[in-house]
């Protein structure tokens, strides 16, 4: 006997599979996973957790909606008979030309053909998960596709990361709106929480807590930066969206691994890759990249003595090292051009290289959690419109989503391994501008090796450098022989 599975439509967040025990059972397997460095989890160790995460439920037989493709596949793959619930199919038929006519009716921006297809993909699939990296135009495609939405009479909800990127969106949207005001409303700390505006921008920390009645509105959700939504907060969100049929998700890269990715494509839907950045590099959309990697070795009694240290300890000796954090200021304060220098620790390197900076370059900014978002949008704005300033930021506030135009210099103060931290990073200086069409990445690599004995941070050097080349990035070494 065929088996067969029935799917039906619970919401827009979820849908059932009816299917024999057996066949759920199967499903579930199919729909499990390793969890990356779930090894090192407190409910690991203590044998609580087997380290694996179940996206299928066996009992109730639900998994995201998102994921039906996924379960066709594999019925596909088995010979299983399979029913598909008629309101499961995408029933929109937009025009291949539809974003530009969009473009035309509510911009006076121009849209490269890659935006006019994405939008159009996003708006016949109803939802979407787009790689678009960064200067590829995202907020545009994402103004276009909610401006047709709001002439529909939905109300969209559009959920950011960071408070900076609440002033950022709004600044965009009526910019592209010819400098006319929409009707935005904003929710950051401290700001009320109901409105009947036809857009709502918030970040995630704001919203995450708020009960389901408050979601019902929302038509559309957009979700800035998506790669952040596989935590479980943000996960919450669109869960609460229960009434939502488009979801539109965007980011510049995904981290790699299948749980987040497959987590991703069930609450937005499938991947588009809207464009690559060697692409957008190739058409001249991007500034030219250049990638120098300054290996700076330590002298040999400090690489032995170093060799026994755990990651933390070693990373404590290199963000406090006297020597490196004066070859860092030295170099920021010769650099041409608007400079991005990214660390990870606030008092115990982020404040140490900005008033080392700044003793030598007045125009030096400090930018950490603790810095208001108006004043980050100062700071920004002085940036883009002015040379020679540097901004000493942490990964957390200007690594993602922050978009300086006239930005010449990237400078990777701390070690990462992060795909995703490092991508987005490198993003902040390749945008073009008349004032710019070339940017440079500076990226600080501590080799504390000893004898076949590799340093952490010479490790995560080496897993940043199998990305730049997966990308396509060009890059030369430079040895340096630091001085203590």
């Amino acid at each position: 006997m065929v088996e067969l599975i029935n799917v039906k439509k619970i919401d827009d967040v979820y849908i059932r599979c009816e299917c024999e025990a057996s066949t759920s059972q199967e499903l579930t397997d199919y729909f499990t996973f390793n969890v990356p460095n779930a090894k090192f989890h407190p409910l690991y160790k203590n044998k609580v957790w087997d380290g694996k995460i179940r996206i299928f439920n066996y009992m109730n037989r639900t998994v995201y909606a998102g994921l039906l493709p996924y379960v066709i596949k594999f019925c596909k793959d088995r010979d299983y008979k399979l029913q598909i619930e008629d309101s499961l199919a995408p029933n929109s038929n937009y025009d291949n030309n539809f974003g530009y006519e969009l473009c035309k009716k509510y911009s006076n921006f121009s849209l490269r053909d890659y935006q006019n297809d994405a939008i159009v993909h996003a708006l016949n699939e109803k939802r979407a998960l787009m790689v678009s990296p960064t200067a590829s135009g995202k907020s545009l495609m994402i103004y276009l596709l909610i401006r047709h939405h709001i002439e529909r009479g939905e109300k969209v909800l559009i959920i950011v990361p960071t408070t900076s990127l609440v002033y950022q969106m709004k600044s965009d949207f009526e910019e592209y709106n010819g400098n006319q005001s929409l009707d935005i409303h904003t929710i950051m700390s401290g700001k009320g929480k109901d409105s009947d505006a036809d857009i709502t921008i918030s970040t995630w920390q704001s919203i995450y807590k708020l009960k389901k009645p408050w979601f019902s509105k929302f038509k559309v959700v957009v979700g800035d930066e998506a790669h952040l939504f596989k935590a479980k907060s943000l996960t919450s969100i669109m869960t609460k969206l229960i009434n939502c049929p488009y979801r539109y998700g965007f980011t510049g890269t995904l981290d790699g691994t299948e749980t987040n990715k497959l987590v991703l494509i069930g609450l937005f839907g499938n991947v588009k890759q809207v464009v690559s950045t060697s692409e957008l590099m190739d058409k001249e959309v991007l500034a030219k990249l250049n990638i120098k990697i300054l290996v700076l070795k330590y002298p040999d009694e400090t690489c032995k003595n170093n060799k026994s240290n755990n990651y933390h300890d070693e990373i404590d000796y290199i963000v406090r090292n006297d020597a490196r954090n004066n070859f860092i200021r030295n170099l920021a304060t010769n650099l041409e051009g608007n400079s991005l220098l990214l660390f990870q620790f606030v008092e115990k390197h982020g404040k140490v290289l900005y008033d080392l900076i700044k003793e030598k370059r007045p125009e030096t900014h400090f930018v950490y959690g603790g810095v208001e978002s108006v004043e980050r949008e100062n700071i920004r704005k002085l940036v883009e419109d002015g040379t020679n300033n540097i901004i000493v930021a942490s990964y957390g506030t200007f690594s993602t989503g922050i978009n300086i135009r006239n930005l010449h210099n990237v400078v990777f103060c701390s070690s990462s391994k992060s795909r995703i931290r490092n991508l987005q990073s490198i993003g902040r200086g390749l945008r073009r501008s008349d004032k710019k069409n070339e940017a440079t990445l500076y990226d600080i690599v501590d080799d504390l090796s000893w004898k076949n004995y590799k340093n952490y941070a010479l490790k995560h050097f080496m897993e940043r450098s199998e990305i730049y080349s997966k990308e396509g990035f060009d890059f030369k070494l430079y040895s340096i022989n630091l001085k203590e």
